[in-house]
């Protein structure tokens, strides 16, 4: 009888467990939290200095006091948790929360995004704002929900311009040869191919040393980047390009964000924006600021003029046709259309 008993007691126990244990599945919320806190890993590729880490520290202010601390945002700064891509693809296996990631960089993920990346698109920032903001650049924010992410703003990286140790680009013919490294995306390599360079691809974290050891002769970035990696101190020419003009996207791990109340899913959507608005005005600035500390100091500075982009833009031009069939010329035609419509 006492065996009967106790085995009655042990069966009643793993019982009792097993119903206790199903709060996981059905009462939790988000990826990352114990009980009600939800725990949000954001990173970037960009230093702390850069105004992309900056924009998810304000992320994280208006998200943390708005659920009044049920959310908490970690942001990573630097790739400490990997370059776009390995970051992209973190987000989208659900390992990771939220990226703000270069749209050539998610490319492999939509191709639909390889548009925005044409040079010479956007003829200033507030056209690409507008367009990015607006229905054509939604349409490919959306894209990304097939990815399992999921878009939610635009940040901003800014026009692109060329640094080397060989010499300044005052003409096409001085692209010839040189050894410039490019983010792994097909469009880019194949826009500086056919313009007479030797595209490398080349992770960002690992750029400062290629361009050290002389594994590339230079490369394409934005003004706040060149500076704040130090890029002058083993570059000689920066060339005022502005041959591209790119954008951050910021994008969620779907499964994280499906999981998340309408209340938080609502938070999260308003603080990207806004903390987007933050991070563009600072980039602005701070495009301003690191040209005049590249001059200061030494790096050897010239304008690149209208007509050698011009002769630039025809070159490539024939390029831009075949990738606009591959995008799918309904989504191109409606970002061109966009652009001019703004313009």
């Amino acid at each position: 009888m006492k065996k009967v008993l106790v085995s009655l007691f042990l069966i009643l126990s793993v019982i009792l467990a097993a119903c206790g244990s199903g709060n996981g599945a059905e009462g939790g919320e988000g990826s990352s939290g114990s009980g009600d806190q939800i725990v949000m890993r954001a990173g970037t590729g960009a230093n702390q200095e850069h105004s992309t880490y900056l924009g998810l520290e304000k992320f994280k202010e208006i998200v943390e006091e708005k659920s009044d601390g049920s959310i908490e945002v970690e942001v990573y700064h630097s790739g400490q948790l990997g370059d776009d891509r390995e970051m992209a693809e973190a987000v989208q296996l659900g390992s990771q929360e939220v990226v703000v990631a270069s749209d050539a960089n998610l490319s492999p993920f939509v191709s639909e995004v390889n548009v925005l990346g044409f040079p010479f698109l956007f003829p200033t920032r507030e056209v690409a704002h507008e367009v990015l903001d607006g229905e054509a650049g939604q349409a490919i924010l959306d894209k990304f929900d097939e990815k399992n992410m999921v878009g939610l703003a635009y940040w901003e990286n800014g026009f692109r311009n060329i640094t080397n140790s060989r010499q300044p680009i005052e003409s096409v013919e001085d692209l010839s040869g040189l050894k410039l490294r490019t983010m792994s995306s097909d469009l880019h390599i194949d826009v500086f191919a056919e313009l007479g360079a030797n595209p490398t691809p080349m992770a960002f974290t690992e750029l400062y040393t290629g361009l050290q050891q002389g594994t590339v002769d230079g490369q394409e970035n934005p003004n706040p980047l060149i500076y704040q990696q130090k890029f002058h101190d083993v570059q000689d020419y920066l060339s005022e390009t502005r041959h591209v003009y790119t954008p951050y996207l910021f994008l969620v791990s779907k499964g994280f964000y499906d999981e998340l109340s309408d209340e938080h899913k609502q938070i999260i959507e308003e603080a990207a924006l806004e903390a987007g608005e933050y991070q563009r005005e600072e980039n602005h600035k701070q495009d301003q600021e690191a040209l005049e500390s590249l001059v200061e100091e030494g790096i050897e500075v010239n304008e690149v003029s209208e007509e050698v982009r011009n002769e630039m833009q025809t070159i490539i031009e024939p390029l831009l046709e075949d990738y606009s069939q591959e995008i799918g010329e309904d989504i191109v035609n409606q970002i061109y259309e966009a652009v001019e419509e703004a313009s």
